[in-house]
């Protein structure tokens, strides 16, 4: 049954809603697809975190105007369904390269990354990449790699430390008396010439030449 101008309308808004925020997608085309495989696709596309719809050529050019995946959508011919997303896009290649392997009613027709448009075979070499969380994980090791063995040589330095000073410990190499004194420490009565004179070792001064001393 044709669709009145009004559904039209609805449906590409609807379909524009949801391609809106979309940066990749992969465009294909089936035969005799089964329900219970069409469930099966949906289902694989949606764990990629991605959208699947099968779309009405025209109504599709019209509802990708103005977004990142408006290319992929021009001028498409015959059965067409898009897989979209606003996230990863390997995630999204490698699930449906790998359930396509099992299921040859489903081929692709073209892709989309980011504006720029790929063949099945650029498609075919998007999924054999690192996903992005495969890739933050090597990024992360690689930042937290330096850092990790600079702490293992300052925590080896550290115990290396604490096992010398021990030893020294052990050793009694931080004990020990202070040095004997080499002088008494009386103070000694000045000598020289202004040095105050006293006769005979008695406690009175003497009273310089010519005094006799007792």
């Amino acid at each position: 049954m044709a669709l009145t101008k009004a559904k039209k309308a609805e449906k590409v808004a609807t379909l524009a809603k949801e391609l809106e925020t979309s940066t990749s997608a992969i465009i294909g085309t089936f035969s005799a697809l089964t329900a219970s495989k069409d469930f099966s696709l949906r289902k694989t596309v949606r764990e990629a975190g991605g959208s699947y719809h099968v779309v009405k050529n025209k109504l599709a050019a019209r509802s990708s105007k103005g977004t990142k995946i408006e290319a992929a959508l021009q001028g498409l011919k015959g059965v067409s369904s898009v897989a979209y997303t606003s996230g990863d896009p390997v995630a999204l290649a490698k699930a449906l390269s790998t359930w396509v392997k099992e299921n040859a009613e489903f081929t692709f027709k073209l892709g989309i990354v980011d504006g720029k448009v790929i063949t099945r075979e650029e498609i075919a070499a998007l999924a054999t990449l690192p996903g992005k969380e495969e890739l933050f994980s090597k990024l992360l090791f690689l930042i937290n790699s330096p850092a990790q063995r600079l702490a293992t040589v300052i925590n080896a330095t550290g115990r290396d430390l604490a096992i010398v000073v021990n030893q020294a410990v052990e050793q009694n190499k931080f004990t020990g008396s202070a040095p004997a004194a080499t002088a008494s420490s009386t103070p000694q009565p000045p000598s020289g010439a202004g040095a105050e004179l006293t006769c005979r070792g008695f406690p009175f001064p003497c009273r310089g030449r010519g005094h006799r001393c007792p």
